[in-house]
Formats: C-alpha cells, sequence, structure tokens
C-alpha cells in the first residue's frame, strides 16, 4: 500500500459513492419546485470537492469492521449539510467563488441561495432517518443526536466569527482563535464524522471521548492550512479566490499573530482595515498587510502552529484506534494528519 496516495486515492472513491447517493436524494419532480429548486439544489454538491468529512465517516465505520452501506446515509447526510452550511457561508462573507465557480448568490441571488441552503439543511434529515431501516432505532437516534450537538456547535462557532468581524475584535489570541475554530469546522468537519463513524462500526461501543479530541486536532490543523492556502495557494487548485479571507476580514490566526506582533501605529492601521466594508477595501492595503505579515513571520508561525496540531491528532489517532486490525482505512485515517498539513 502507498501511504502517500491512501488519503487522495480513498477520498475520490468514497467521495464518488457519496456523490451518486446525493444526488438520488436531490431529485426534485413534480410541483415541488423543480423549476426553481431542482437545478440550484444539485449545484454545489455536483461540483464536487473533495468529500472529506462523508469519506472520513465511512472510513472509521469501515475500520471499526462496518460496511459502507452501514455508513452511507450518515455519510449522505453529512454531505448535503456540508454544503448547505457552504451556500449560507458565502452569502454572509460575501465570497464570490466557490470550487471554481461563481457562488450560488452570485449567479441566483441571495433569496435563492439562502432558500437553496435551507432546503439541503431539511433534506439532511432524510437519510439520517432512514438509517433507522439498517442500524434500528436506537443506533439511529444516536447519531441524530450527535448531529444535533454537531449544528449547534457549527452554528455557534460561525456566530462567534461573524460577531468579531461586526464589532471589529482585534483583542485575540491563539485560544480565542482555536476555540472558535473548535465549534466552527472541527465540529462538522472532523469530530462528527469521525465519532459517528466509530458508533456505527462498533455500534456504539467505544467511548466516543478520544474521538473528540483527534477531531479537533485535525480539524484545526485542516482549518489553518486552508487559512494559509486562501493567502498563498495556488490559484488553479485552491477553487476559491486567493486572499479572500483579508477582504472579507477574518481574523484568521495570520491575522491574530500580525495583531499581537505589530507596532501600536500598524495595529491602528490594521484594525482600520479590517473594519473597512469589502468594496471599500483598497488593494494596496491588502497588499501593506500581506507585507507585513512577512515582516513578523505570521505565515511561517501558523505553519508551525499546524504541523504541531497534526502531531497532536497522530498521537490521539494511536489512541483511539489501538488494537483495531490493520487495514486501509484504518490507513486513510491514520495518514490524514500528514495529508491535511500537505494538501495544496
Amino acid at each position: 500500500m502507498n501511504r502517500a496516495q491512501v488519503v487522495p486515492e480513498i477520498l475520490g472513491e468514497y467521495g464518488a459513492i457519496c456523490r451518486r447517493a446525493v444526488r438520488r436524494y436531490l431529485s426534485i419532480r413534480g410541483d415541488r419546485g423543480a423549476e426553481y429548486l431542482g437545478d440550484a439544489l444539485r449545484d454545489y454538491p455536483e461540483r464536487g470537492g473533495r468529500s472529506l468529512r462523508s469519506s472520513l465517516c465511512i472510513a472509521v465505520a469501515r475500520a471499526f469492521g462496518a460496511s459502507i452501506d452501514d455508513a452511507l446515509d450518515s455519510a449522505v447526510a453529512l454531505e448535503m449539510m456540508h454544503n448547505s452550511f457552504l451556500i449560507h457561508d458565502d452569502v454572509e462573507d460575501d465570497s464570490e467563488v466557490r470550487r471554481g465557480r461563481p457562488t450560488l448568490h452570485v449567479l441566483h441571488g441571495v433569496p435563492i441561495a439562502i432558500n437553496v441552503g435551507d432546503a439541503l439543511t431539511v433534506l439532511s434529515l432524510r437519510p439520517f432517518l432512514r438509517n433507522r431501516s439498517t442500524l434500528g432505532a436506537r443506533l439511529s437516534l444516536r447519531i441524530l443526536e450527535e448531529a444535533e450537538q454537531m449544528a449547534r456547535e457549527t452554528v455557534e462557532g460561525q456566530a462567534i466569527e461573524l460577531g468579531w468581524r461586526r464589532a471589529n475584535t482585534i483583542d485575540l489570541g491563539d485560544d480565542d482563535y482555536l476555540r472558535m475554530v473548535l465549534k466552527k469546522t472541527c465540529w462538522y468537519t472532523t469530530i462528527f464524522p469521525t465519532r459517528v463513524g466509530a458508533l456505527i462500526g462498533s455500534r456504539d461501543g467505544v467511548d466516543l471521548e478520544p474521538f473528540l479530541r483527534f477531531g479537533f486536532f485535525v480539524g484545526a490543523a485542516f482549518q489553518i492550512q486552508d487559512d494559509l492556502l486562501n493567502l498563498i495557494g495556488d490559484r488553479a487548485q485552491y477553487g476559491k479566490e486567493i486572499g479572500g479571507d483579508l477582504w472579507e476580514g477574518k481574523r484568521t490566526l495570520m491575522i491574530i499573530h500580525l495583531l499581537n506582533q505589530a507596532n501600536d501605529d500598524e495595529v491602528t492601521r490594521l484594525s482600520l482595515f479590517l473594519a473597512t466594508p469589502r468594496a471599500d477595501k483598497r488593494s494596496s492595503d491588502a497588499t501593506w498587510v500581506r507585507d507585513l505579515m512577512d515582516s513578523y513571520g505570521s505565515v511561517a508561525y501558523c505553519q508551525q502552529v499546524a504541523h504541531g496540531l497534526a502531531g497532536a491528532a497522530t498521537l490521539e489517532f494511536e489512541r483511539g484506534f489501538a488494537g483495531l486490525p490493520e487495514s486501509r482505512d484504518l490507513s486513510f485515517v491514520r495518514e490524514l494528519p500528514a495529508w491535511v498539513i500537505s494538501r495544496a
């Protein structure tokens, strides 16, 4: 087995399986809004993406002995919720590009985009409920309980980030960022899929606490790497607007590091830049911020933090997955932290 290739191979394989299943759930016919909902509803899911969340759910379940079919509906539900979050995030951030194409609200307007995001959230309940036929009522309810906590944590994390931007909060440290990322990113990107995969594979027979720690470390590393790619990534591969986080005033770890390293005059100017609406920001100011990051080593610092988190995730993997037989799916989970910080 090529350890370096196991993550992209499984993402491709399980991602294709999930996309086919999502397509079946998003078939809108008759008088149920097909003309105004159907095509837009399928837009983001059909654009592809890495399918990290759904693939991780399936891989963990299989590592614990389940079949793909046992985990597929939970993975599909998560994939639908993920796309609903993306649509709403793009509206909230006024983002222009998603997966290499104009965002849904740019294509169809904000009202339709919001409705499509709402529809994806509601329709994600169908595969969750379908779990009853394959997993039984008790385990299906446990998965729904996990989904409720995940959704609550995610919207709370989004509220924190949006609140920082609205209040132009600049008195922040690494702990504040990691607390926000734990909620906004980690719960639905890595914690929920790992915990639910373990629930399904063990039939609710393992302690889920180690998977919260594993999910936090690998999810935080994932988010920092995503923030770095938004700043220094390859425009052709990234699929979103390079530098968009700067224009949107997001409190990335690089910005927080810069705020804590810069002198008083620089912090004043940086605070004004962050508070300025996107449409009124100037390219020269964005370039100044980017150059200032280099002078204070903000990018290099965040790369070090991401590597440290990935290393902690590897240690937690050894605790949470100890005793499981070697398999391709277990290798996927083991190699995930290294892949997260090396992806382009």
